[in-house]
């Protein structure tokens, strides 16, 4: 993983929640705020909480009297998640490594994280650290992106932006949402880390959009994808993202379109 993938920064955030968010990410958050709103958990525990999709799908779903820890490695994506929360007691926002929790051993009874677990550059750590903060019993559930063939938007993207720069393509979206994916080695990990029972099941979806430009925009603007273009080249980002747009226009169509999504959930308990 390249150093600038967690590099959330600048107008990034704003393009992350307001496109790639609604594009993407919130048929799976309502999925994960399901999951865990069924074990009744009195203290939760979110990592990488990002801009806060499933905190406003999980909040509305729990207990009165539940905490709800907020935590994420990015100011900005974390101040973007707590500006768009309604005011709520039960909610503490944290700045977090999910790979060093700042949390005592054994005070949550569920961990949660949506598509943050690729972007750890240490995945066993998080998964020991995520063990360690659950309480006998408890249950650490997560998400992560199948195989970028299997996602087809973010697929268009790569091959439009790597048309650009055939001797050094950008590979941001293969290499770290997309790069993590093989079911047996995560759930040997998952062991390895202590936890006893693990399960993981496919979600297959429709990622839908008013029109070609949101996907494009969303992937180019909204993801560490972004530091790649400008990196390579000043003033490239409209240019691709104008490219991009054509290209998905072309595959899918000029109206609104739909492209097929896949990711797959784990629960793992301790």
């Amino acid at each position: 993983m390249s150093s600038s993938d967690k590099n959330f920064t600048g107008s990034i955030p704003e393009v992350y929640d307001d496109f790639l968010v609604p594009l993407i990410f919130e048929t799976y958050a309502r999925d994960m705020a399901q999951r865990v709103a069924e074990i009744a958990p009195n203290a939760v525990l979110e990592t990488a909480a990002g801009s806060g999709v499933v905190t406003r799908a999980l909040a509305p779903l729990l207990a009165p009297d539940t905490l709800y820890v907020v935590s994420d490695l990015n100011p900005p994506m974390l101040a973007r998640a707590e500006q768009k929360q309604p005011p709520d007691p039960r909610l503490e926002w944290q700045q977090a490594d999910a790979m060093a929790l700042p949390f005592a051993d054994q005070v949550f009874d569920t961990v949660c994280c949506q598509f943050g677990v690729m972007f750890l550059p240490d995945k066993p750590q998080g998964f020991r650290e995520a063990w360690r903060v659950l309480r006998e019993g408890g249950q650490f559930i997560f998400n992560v992106w199948d195989h970028i063939s299997e996602n087809e938007f973010a697929q268009s993207v790569t091959e439009t932006a790597a048309g650009f720069f055939p001797d050094d393509p950008p590979q941001f979206l293969p290499r770290t949402p997309h790069g993590y994916h093989d079911t047996q080695s995560i759930v040997a990990a998952l062991k390895v880390a202590g936890f006893t029972t693990v399960s993981a099941q496919t979600i297959t979806s429709q990622s839908q959009a008013e029109g070609p430009h949101v996907p494009a925009i969303a992937y180019c603007q909204g993801t560490p994808l972004r530091n790649e273009l400008e990196q390579r080249q000043s003033g490239s980002l409209e240019k691709i993202t104008k490219a991009a747009t054509s290209d998905i226009e072309r595959r899918f169509g000029s109206g609104p379109v739909s492209a097929k999504i896949q990711g797959q959930v784990f629960s793992a308990t301790r």
